[in-house]
Parts: structure tokens; C-alpha cells; sequence
């Protein structure tokens, strides 16, 4: 049993809230918000210790993410510049949100202690990013960018997995130095999605569809429908669950309203894969990775999950989320699925 809370994780996250507060990332006076998520097999009520494992990420969306020294906005908006992104909406960039995080996978046997060919390779990612978003009202389309930069293969992932098995008496995960890019690499994504709001059904139940491109340690494109039904005051462009790739962007939402809502949602997505780091690795040797023929191409992901939210400004959700297999044959030639919990707060 996989969960990631534990006492020294725990520290690295409050060191870190508290570093952005001191630089007026949670204090500021505009309206702004931050999100808290966690992802883990364990809360897909049943889901074993396999695949994409674990991961969390904190997230914020206010104007420090583009004015802090800590953004990554000045190169994201020099690659928007570079590809005529910036720009495609007359309103302009319309929020900033910047997200740090990390998340691992592992192979279906964690006891072994020897590389296992064949199966899922262990991997992991800690990740900074900074994304922009741009809403044409008028035209029902809003234009998200992202820049994330980050570590392949860093001790961190493991150890904190293994700390939370200790806490809990459970197995230890004995291959982590068999993971892609043992020892850390540097890696780095680009991601570009367009949204459209295709309609809102008898004023309680919106629909949207988006088409979404991204180069670097996952280059793919891909489409997706979803939609969210039940009692919502936020627009249509602040809840994203469609632009979720494995643990980054899975805080769902960035707006900064403090609203009493309560609503399901869902969707389904369909991705054309052409390299994934986390099976194929990168540029240094690793212990076992998949060569792209042994992967599929095409893959089918889907999702569902409830949101609370209170209009102190406090929301709650929950997810249960998951996609077809990624490996053609074999020991990893396996569904995927995992549930996540997310708590956020807005700013009035």
C-alpha cells in the first residue's frame, strides 16, 4: 500500500508554502488561488502498488506567477512569442498559475530487487512549470501554454515512497536504482491546448472539447470531450481535468472565485503518443526502458469525479481516473488507474 504522506514529505511541503508566502505568492492582494493535489493507486479503491504509483504538486494561480523570481513565464512567453500563441486572443494573457510537483511509477513486482525486463520500468519526474492562459469570451475558446522544466531519475520519488511503505509496515520497494535516468537528468516539456466551450444543456450541465499538443519527455497530441453537470458559478475555462498528464496539472482549477458549488464531472480522451521518457528514456543509459515499437500509439483515457466548494473559498475533490495500456505485450501490457484528492482555496 502506496501513500505518500509522511513526515519528511510533509516538511518539504510546508518549507515550501511558506517560502511563496514570504515572497507574496499567497498573500498578494489581487485575486488569486492555490490548490493542493494528491494522486495515489491506493485511492482508486483497490488499486494496486503498480504504474503510475503516486504524486503530488501545489499549484497557484495569481500575477506572482508571472513576477516572482521563481517564473518561468519570461521564457514561456518568449516560446509563445517564437510560435504565434501569443497573441491569438484580443484580451491577452488572462491568468498566470505556476505548479511544482513530483510523481513516480514502478513495475508490478516492487519486491524484486533485480531489473525486470518486460515490465514497466521505474521512473520519476520533479517538475516546475509555469502555464498562461488566454480566453477569447466572444469566440468560446481559451488558449493554455506551459513550460515545465525538471529531473528525471532523483532519489527523492523513492525514498519518499519507501518511507511512507515503512510508516505503514509495508513491503519496501526494493528497485529504485533501476529507475529511467537513475541519478537525475534534466528534461523539460512544452505544451500548448486550445479549449472550446461547446455548450451549456439546460443551464446546469457544460460541455467543452479540447485539442492539445505537447513536445519534450511526453510529445503527443490529442482530444478530448468532457463535461460538468450540477450547481457551478466558475467559468467554463478555469476547470481543466482535460490537460491532467499522469500527476502534473491534476489540481483541476484555477479560479480565483469563492463560490458555493457542488458538481460531478467527467470525460474522455484520446492521445496519439509518439515518446514517453518515463518507458523509453532519455539521453544517459538506464538499467531497462522500452524501445517505441514495444508501445502503443493510440490510447484511451477517462475520467470522473465531484467537487465541493464553499464560499469561504475552500473546495474539495475527488477523482477516479485511468487510461488503456501503454505496453504492447507482456508483463506491463496493463490498464492503468488511480484516484486523487485535491483541496484548494481562492481569494477574494
Amino acid at each position: 500500500m502506496d501513500y505518500f504522506i509522511k513526515r519528511r514529505p510533509v516538511t518539504y511541503l510546508v518549507a515550501l508554502i511558506l517560502l511563496l508566502s514570504a515572497h507574496g505568492v499567497l498573500a498578494e492582494p489581487e485575486r488569486a488561488s492555490w490548490a493542493l493535489a494528491m494522486d495515489n493507486d491506493i485511492l482508486a479503491l483497490g488499486g494496486k502498488d503498480q504504474d503510475y504509483t503516486y504524486g503530488f504538486n501545489f499549484t497557484y494561480t495569481g500575477l506572482a506567477a508571472k513576477r516572482g523570481w521563481y517564473s518561468l513565464d519570461a521564457p514561456l512567453g518568449w516560446i509563445d512569442s517564437v510560435l504565434g500563441v501569443e497573441g491569438l486572443s484580443s484580451q491577452g494573457v488572462s491568468k498566470h498559475s505556476i505548479e511544482v510537483g513530483m510523481f513516480g511509477f514502478t513495475p508490478n513486482d516492487i519486491e524484486a530487487a533485480d531489473p525486470l525486463p518486460g515490465d514497466r520500468p521505474y521512473a520519476s519526474l520533479v517538475y516546475w512549470s509555469n502555464a498562461r492562459e488566454q480566453l477569447d469570451a466572444r469566440q468560446g475558446v481559451a488558449w493554455k501554454s506551459t513550460l515545465a522544466v525538471g529531473v528525471l531519475g532523483l532519489d527523492l520519488v523513492g525514498q519518499v515512497q519507501n518511507e511512507s511503505h515503512a510508516l505503514f509496515d509495508s513491503t519496501p520497494v526494493r528497485g529504485w536504482s533501476h529507475q529511467v535516468s537513475n541519478g537525475g537528468e534534466p528534461t523539460a516539456r512544452y505544451t500548448l491546448a486550445r479549449q472550446q466551450h461547446v455548450a451549456t444543456v439546460l443551464n446546469n450541465l457544460e460541455v467543452k472539447s479540447t485539442v492539445q499538443g505537447s513536445v519534450g519527455y511526453l510529445t503527443e497530441a490529442s482530444w478530448s470531450l468532457s463535461v460538468r453537470g450540477g450547481r457551478y458559478h466558475t467559468a467554463w475555462s478555469s476547470f481543466n481535468p482535460e490537460l491532467v498528464s499522469y500527476g502534473e496539472k491534476s489540481s483541476y482549477t484555477n479560479s480565483s472565485l469563492s463560490v458555493d458549488e457542488h458538481y460531478f464531472w467527467g470525460g474522455v480522451s484520446v492521445k496519439a503518443r509518439a515518446y514517453n521518457a518515463f518507458l523509453q528514456g532519455q539521453f544517459r543509459d538506464s538499467t531497462v526502458t522500452l524501445d517505441r515499437d514495444e508501445l502503443r500509439t493510440l490510447l484511451v483515457e477517462a475520467w470522473l469525479g465531484y467537487t465541493v466548494a464553499f464560499s469561504q473559498g475552500y473546495r474539495v475533490s475527488y477523482v477516479l481516473r485511468g487510461h488503456s495500456s501503454e505496453i504492447r505485450q507482456g508483463e506491463g501490457d496493463r490498464n492503468l488507474l488511480w484516484g486523487g484528492l485535491i483541496l484548494s482555496r481562492s481569494f477574494r
